[in-house]
């Protein structure tokens, strides 16, 4: 955790979270891939991300929102009530046995997640790290 919190931080935490979740996800996968009539399972948070980051920094969305006459006939969902959408991944042709997982496909996809798992970690690192700076700079002006 950094030793001041910026805007930034809770959406970068946020993010996090969510790779590590989708990292358990293409494992299991992959832990699955002899299972019979498994389909494999992905998860989809970048729209719950852009809305936090709106939130967060106040930006606009580019879509237009539905007007609605009453809230109960479109349930739509507020910004706390948005969750990350776990879907299965198909699209592939399934085995035989019926199991549609294809470790090329699993393990290219756990390699991109690692990736931007480890940019944020570093983001997180390089961000403590100039609050550190300017921190320890100010120390030697008094």
């Amino acid at each position: 955790m950094s030793t001041i919190e910026s805007r930034a931080d809770s959406l970068m935490e946020a993010g996090l979270n969510y790779r590590a979740a989708r990292q358990d996800m293409i494992a299991s996968n992959i832990a699955n891939a002899d299972t019979p009539y498994y389909r494999p399972r992905d998860i989809r948070f970048e729209e719950v991300l852009a809305q936090k980051s709106a939130s967060i920094f106040g930006h606009q969305s580019q879509n237009l929102p539905m007007s609605c006459t009453d809230k109960a006939h479109l349930g739509t969902l507020s910004e706390s009530e948005s969750k990350p959408t776990t879907f299965f991944r198909d699209g592939h042709m399934a085995r035989n046995d019926g199991n549609s997982v294809d470790l090329d496909v699993e393990s290219s996809e756990m390699a991109k997640n690692s990736i931007m798992f480890n940019a944020l970690v570093a983001a997180l690192k390089k961000d403590d790290a100039i609050h550190r700076s300017v921190i320890d700079a100010s120390g030697k002006l008094s």
